[in-house]
C-alpha cells in the first residue's frame, strides 16, 4: 500500500505521517517513511539545491526536471523494492506537489507536467493521498517557527520565502485536485490541534482501507 500525504508549508505533513506509521505498525503493517525531495542519497543532493534560497535564480523548467529526476532514482530504488517487499509506503509529498507547485503556482504547460509525470510514473499512483488543508499565512507562520526553534534548517527555505499569492495558487491547486479525484484524496482540516488531525486521519484512513479489501 502507497500513500502519500501534500500541504502547503507548515501544515504538519511530518507529524502526522509518524502519527500514521505507528498506527498502521501496531496494525501489523511493515512501514516505511520516504519524502520528496530527498528520499534518496540522490535525492539528496537534487533536494541542496532545490530548497536552498540561494537557489532563487533557478527557471521553473530546471526546478520541474530535477523534481522529476529526484523522483525517478526514489521510485526505483526505494519506493518500488519496497512495495514489492510487501512494506506499507507513507511519503511525505509525491508527484502531486509538481502538479500543484511547478503547474498551477509556477504556471508551466501542464500538458508537459503530465507527460513528464507519466514517463517517470507509468501509470504508478499512490494507492490513497491525504492534504492537509491550512490557510498559507497559518502555514507560513508556523514553518517559520520551526526555522526559529531549529527543527527545521534555514538552508531549505527557498519555498517559504515566495510571497503569499504563490502560497495561495498552492492551496488552490491541490484543492482542484481533491475535487477531481475525490476517490484518491482525502482533505483534512489542518487548522485544529495535531490531535484532532490525526483522529481525522484515522479515521479516513480507517475507511479507506475497509474500502480497498
Amino acid at each position: 500500500m502507497f500513500i502519500t500525504f501534500e500541504g502547503i508549508e507548515g501544515a504538519g505533513k511530518t507529524t502526522q505521517i509518524r502519527h500514521i506509521a505507528d498506527y498502521l505498525s501496531a496494525k501489523g503493517h511493515r512501514c516505511m517513511i520516504t519524502k520528496e525531495p530527498g528520499g534518496t542519497a540522490i535525492g539528496r543532493r537534487i533536494r541542496a539545491i532545490l530548497l536552498d534560497p540561494d537557489s532563487r535564480g533557478m527557471h521553473p523548467g530546471t526546478e520541474l526536471l530535477l523534481y522529476a529526476a529526484d523522483r525517478n532514482q526514489h521510485i526505483q530504488e526505494l519506493i518500488r523494492p519496497a512495495l514489492s517487499s510487501g512494506k506499507t509506503v507513507i511519503c511525505d509529498r509525491f508527484h502531486d506537489s509538481t502538479v500543484v507547485y511547478q503547474g498551477y503556482a509556477r504556471a508551466l504547460d501542464m500538458a508537459l507536467i503530465h507527460d513528464l509525470n507519466q514517463r517517470v510514473l507509468a501509470d504508478f499512483l499512490p494507492d490513497m493521498t491525504f492534504i492537509l488543508d491550512l490557510e498559507p499565512t497559518i502555514g507560513l507562520k508556523r514553518a517559520w517557527q520551526e526555522v526559529k526553534r531549529g527543527a527545521r534548517t534555514d538552508r531549505e527555505t527557498r519555498f517559504e520565502k515566495e510571497d503569499l499569492a504563490f502560497h495561495q495558487k498552492i492551496r488552490a491547486g491541490y484543492l482542484d485536485l481533491a475535487r477531481r479525484d475525490p476517490v484518491r484524496f482525502t482533505v483534512i482540516d489542518a487548522s485544529q490541534d495535531e490531535g484532532a488531525v490525526k483522529d481525522e486521519i484515522l479515521r479516513a484512513l480507517t475507511d479507506k482501507l475497509q474500502a480497498l479489501l
